[in-house]
């Protein structure tokens, strides 16, 4: 219905060339209350005027100078695409009527006109254009609202189309799928028309009764709390048509529509690739990317694992620990690219050795682990621990290089030693360490003992670390003598370790900690600075100067910088040079060799002295010797310990000494703690000693005062007092010692008695002797066993065995091989006996001339040439 407020408010124009006409109507429509009405008597601006206010009825003259009124409708129907001109002729010509309606006007008043039926035909009309527009304007906005849905509708399937994801349009109450993307064609393989209709439940979205549980969810989600959208995401796998899963992560929206069935809106996402990644990082966190074994993590999982399972069942659970010996040798001279080639070698030959249900594990550079479930009989641990060495028998091809490797395994077993994953790889662990100090290629078992151990070294580090800030380390100093002279001839620092609670610790149990620890470098800095520090108080005191031997450990070259630390010393505390000794082991040396020698060199040039410690226990190599700046060579307490009765150890010490001398090197003798050991060395030409003998390591006090007291080592057993030949008599019957000993005495020889080998060996050591006469049957060793070391040790003495044991085939054998001279029985015949010892004495200085007198009183040429034969 059209309101009298929409009539009264209508837009009307009137044209007319005759104003008289104009203002009649003007006022006839005004003053009946229409409220919107204009006129103009130029025909020429009415349809720029339309198209501008857009009138609801245009009252139009026909007969009009400029424009007749069939123009002006002409020039309106463009305005109105429908033909509706709402046009109301008013002429005095009837007879143009019809053309007028042809035209396109809707009505037709004849002039003059009745004002009320022009009123009425004026509202009829009015309410026929306001219709009209009014179901225009509806069809226009239900054409527009058509082509926005239409346009809208193209642009989602455009946009569901162009994602990759897969959307899916399901019924609600049937979970038929009734819509589909092309997303969802390219991730499941098939083609459209194939997805579509009761096909979920084969692809994967879920079945008919889980779908419908999914749509009540969402429903009651809506009313709750909004959109109908799933709260979460699911992860699932959607079947392809090549029966190939893909993961994917899908979610679910409820589309509600009044009146219409429901439809479930699903979209899913590809996460292959995501899931791929989540592979490798979990493959990357839990396995070693070199040997493709479980890592560190992995493998303590595992083995949480397998001791839960175990807690049920008699079993035990075994963990080696597996150390490769010497490995960095192989990587630091050959390459890091072959050490890896090495471990991978390795781990590949350790897989094959194991069982199917064994673990192997990479705990971190060169440490491998095996986890065994086995019976209560630890063989299989001992027999696991043999295939892993039999694994490292073969040699290892690293790119044309054979290079050999050994283990050192430690063994731990639960629940015997521990319950606890972490501490039985722990125990292992130590267990290895303790293989590998024993010597290496082999297995040791953990003990209780051991754990006790390991936490007592970790209270050592620590306390090592607060020792160093808190002043706890001090020196002692060990003299050194010459053997030549007898003096003082200087000291070595001794590290040692006031440790609260504990006294005095000695190097040897807290060094290893320093040098595994690091600490090593900065506590030989220290060391430098204080036996600098020690140097200049002795020089200020009436002491003097004391020549200092600091030792060096090989990682001060490597992270030090040991010649500035040495330099700064001597200038600090305004100390010689000259008064600064460095010794250094082989393996310090040949840890960074050109390095070294540089560092060396330029500290011998301002007159710094270089001893090599612990010589012939290294790298033995004879090339260093020159290469590097030497100037003494100390040999090791190892080869001292047993000099007098070793002779191994004899002619070890002997070739040092030998080729130091050649060489215009200097030799001290570590660990001297007897006489014969140090008369020995003093025979053999040593330049210097130190040891117990003279003097254990001393506080600097009570080094000062023994260098003030002048005290010197002992001369050399009276080479003057001494007549030049010596007897030594050897055997466990003191009855024959006596008796001997007065059938000699007569003949003017030194006699030394010994009652048993080790006696022996001291009483050579001290004295020159050039015959030894000696019992075959002795409790401790035989003659000839005896005689065998003497010959070795003393080569130019004459050894006879006196003896009434009848066995000679052990004489005879050592006869044939130059262990002994004669061989006299028991009983003897004085005369005789006496006789063939000074025939001894003969021979000895017949072939080791001396410018002596051969022979004594009667003795006559006879005698000599007889000796003469006997040594031949």
């Amino acid at each position: 219905m059209i309101s009298q407020t929409d009539i009264n408010h209508a837009r009307i124009l009137i044209v007319d060339d005759q104003p008289v006409n104009v203002e009649l109507l003007d006022y006839l429509l005004k003053s009946t209350g229409y409220q919107a009405v204009s006129s103009t008597t130029d025909p020429r601006v009415v349809a720029g005027w339309h198209a501008e206010h857009r009138y609801d009825l245009i009252i139009l003259d026909l007969q009009m100078p400029n424009m007749s009124g069939f123009d002006v409708m002409e020039a309106l129907k463009p305005l109105e695409p429908d033909g509706w001109l709402p046009v109301l002729v008013v002429t005095a010509q009837p007879d143009h009527k019809m053309r007028a309606f042809e035209q396109g006007a809707r009505d037709f008043i004849s002039k003059p006109f009745d004002p009320i039926e022009t009123l009425m035909r004026i509202r009829n009309m009015l309410e026929m254009r306001l219709l009209h527009r009014r179901e225009r304007d509806y069809n226009a906005l239900l054409e527009q609202t058509v082509r926005e849905r239409t346009a809208e509708l193209q642009r989602f399937r455009s946009a569901m189309d162009a994602t990759a994801d897969a959307i899916f349009l399901l019924d609600a109450a049937s979970a038929e799928i009734v819509d589909i993307n092309d997303g969802a064609c390219r991730m499941l393989a098939y083609p459209r028309d194939e997805l579509l209709g009761p096909i979920a439940s084969r692809i994967g979205l879920g079945t008919l009764p889980a779908l419908r549980a999914q749509a009540e969810r969402l429903a009651d989600y809506a009313a709750a709390i909004g959109p109908a959208r799933s709260p979460e995401l699911h992860e699932l796998e959607l079947m392809r048509s090549d029966l190939i899963t893909v993961p994917v992560e899908l979610y679910w929206q409820l589309l509600q529509r009044p009146g219409q069935p429901n439809v479930m809106l699903g979209v899913a996402r590809d996460i292959s690739e995501r899931k791929q990644a989540e592979e490798l990082l979990q493959h990357m966190a839990h396995y070693d990317s070199l040997t493709g074994l479980p890592n560190r993590t992995l493998f303590y999982k595992t083995l949480a694992d397998c001791i839960v399972l175990a807690q049920d069942k008699p079993w035990r659970i075994v963990v080696l620990f597996i150390g490769l010996d010497r490995f960095k040798n192989i990587n630091d001279s050959l390459g890091a690219a072959r050490g890896d080639d090495l471990l991978r070698q390795f781990s590949n030959r350790l897989v094959q050795r194991v069982r199917i249900r064994d673990t192997v594990g990479r705990l971190g550079g060169d440490q491998f682990a095996l986890i065994l479930t086995m019976s209560r009989d630890q063989q299989d641990a001992v027999n696991a621990a043999h295939e892993v060495r039999e694994a490292l028998r073969q040699p290892f091809d690293l790119g044309g290089q054979q290079a050999a490797l050994s283990a050192s395994i430690g063994i731990s077993i639960y629940p015997d030693d521990t319950t606890d994953p972490e501490n039985l790889i722990n125990f292992a662990e130590t267990a290895m360490e303790r293989a590998k100090q024993a010597g290496r290629d082999g297995y040791r078992f953990f003990t209780a003992n051991m754990n006790v151990q390991v936490l007592a070294r970790l209270d050592m580090e620590l306390a090592l670390r607060r020792a160093f800030d808190e002043q706890e380390l001090l020196l002692h100093f060990q003299p050194k003598v010459n053997l030549n002279t007898g003096a003082f001839a200087g000291v070595e620092s001794l590290l040692r370790w006031q440790r609260p609670g504990h006294g005095l610790v000695y190097p040897a149990e807290f060094v290893p900690v320093l040098e595994d620890t690091g600490l090593v470098v900065r506590v030989g800095n220290w060391i430098i600075d204080a036996a600098c520090r020690q140097i200049a108080a002795w020089l200020q005191e009436d002491v003097g100067p004391v020549r200092v031997a600091v030792n060096v450990a090989s990682r001060q070259f490597i992270e030090g910088d040991l010649e500035q630390t040495v330099r700064e010393a001597l200038e600090r505390h305004k100390v010689p040079a000259e008064l600064l000794e460095l010794e250094l082991t082989e393996s310090a040396l040949m840890s960074n060799a050109e390095r070294t020698i540089t560092v060396l060199k330029n500290l011998k040039a301002i007159g710094i002295k270089v001893a090599i410690d612990d010589f012939g226990t290294g790298y033995s190599s004879l090339s260093y010797l020159q290469r590097f700046p030497i100037d003494k060579l100390k040999i090791d307490i190892a080869f001292v310990r047993e000099i007098t009765t070793n002779p191994n150890d004899a002619a070890i010490a002997q070739a040092i000494i030998s080729m130091a001398h050649s060489l215009k090197l200097q030799v001290i003798a570590e660990g001297v703690e007897t006489r014969p050991q140090l008369e020995y060395l003093r025979r053999g030409r040593c330049d210097e000693i130190q040891g117990y003998f003279f003097s254990r390591p001393l506080p600097p006090r009570e080094l000062g005062e023994l260098v003030k007291s002048g005290r010197c080592l002992p001369p050399p057993p009276g080479d003057a007092r001494q007549p030049a030949q010596t007897l030594l008599i050897v055997d466990d019957d003191v009855n024959v010692l006596a008796s001997l000993h007065r059938l000699f005495r007569r003949d003017g020889y030194q006699i030394l008695t010994a009652a048993t080998p080790a006696e022996a060996f001291e009483l050579l050591a001290l004295h020159s002797v050039q015959v030894i006469v000696c019992d075959q049957r002795m409790p401790q060793m035989s003659g000839t066993e005896f005689l065998s070391k003497v010959k070795e040790i003393y080569p130019d003495t004459i050894r006879i065995i006196l003896s009434g044991y009848t066995g000679l085939e052990a004489v005879l054998d050592s006869i044939n091989r130059g262990a002994i001279y004669r061989f006299y029985t028991k009983p003897w015949d004085d005369t005789q006996l006496r006789d063939n010892i000074r025939l001894a004495f003969h021979h000895y200085w017949l072939m080791h001339g001396s410018g002596r007198r051969v022979g004594q009183p009667g003795e006559d040429v006879t005698a000599m040439q007889a000796a003469l034969q006997d040594a031949k």
